[in-house]
């Protein structure tokens, strides 16, 4: 028997799999805010993106992470995502870093939550309906949060050459054609407001 061999193939078949499953996002500029005329709000992101945009329905669970959030979000007949982030809770423009892993067959839904959940234990959870509209390299999400209401996100998707400096003047700039005030602005993520309620 050829154990140099079979390790080869066992490492091979390891790769494969964790390159089909694991990447690492690119750091992100995020603003949020609270949505008062959530019609107006919908008619500009449709313009600047020109595109009716993309509705997704998602579950979010969150885990007791240590440190930063790990939360695992299951997307309405499309995928799941097991996505662990760390970003600063404050208005304006901030940068956010995280780790995705991706799923379609019901895996990360099913055992990983249970592993999870035994582990870390869960933290509580956000349903809400999302619209997602693309201008440039920024995903515009006009969310309608369960139990807390209207929200904006942008999430300005940096390049490796660009600063957070360029990135916040995206942001900004889309701030402003969206009609979004700076007295609208939120620090916190959906979580950590329905916990507070």
């Amino acid at each position: 028997m050829d154990l140099t061999s079979g390790s080869s193939k066992i490492q091979k078949g390891f790769q494969i799999r964790f390159h089909l499953a694991v990447f690492t996002m690119p750091r992100n500029v995020e603003i949020k805010a609270r949505v008062n005329n959530v019609k107006e709000l919908h008619k500009r992101a449709a313009e600047l993106s020109s595109s009716e945009g993309s509705v997704l329905e998602q579950e979010d669970t969150f885990y007791n992470s240590p440190q930063g959030r790990l939360k695992l979000r299951v997307i309405k007949d499309t995928k799941e995502e097991l996505i662990y982030y760390e970003r600063p809770d404050e208005d304006g423009p901030k940068c956010s870093d995280y780790v995705k892993i991706e799923c379609t067959n019901g895996f990360l839904s099913g055992d990983m939550n249970k592993l999870l959940s035994r582990c870390l234990g869960q933290r509580g959870h956000v349903s809400k309906t999302r619209t997602l509209y693309l201008v440039g390299q920024t995903r515009v999400h006009v969310d309608s949060v369960d139990n807390l209401g209207d929200f904006m996100e942008l999430e300005v998707v940096l390049n490796d050459d660009q600063t957070l400096e360029e990135g916040e003047k995206i942001a900004r700039d889309l701030q402003q054609k969206l009609g979004i005030s700076e007295n609208d602005l939120c620090s916190e993520a959906y979580m950590d407001m329905i916990l507070k309620k």
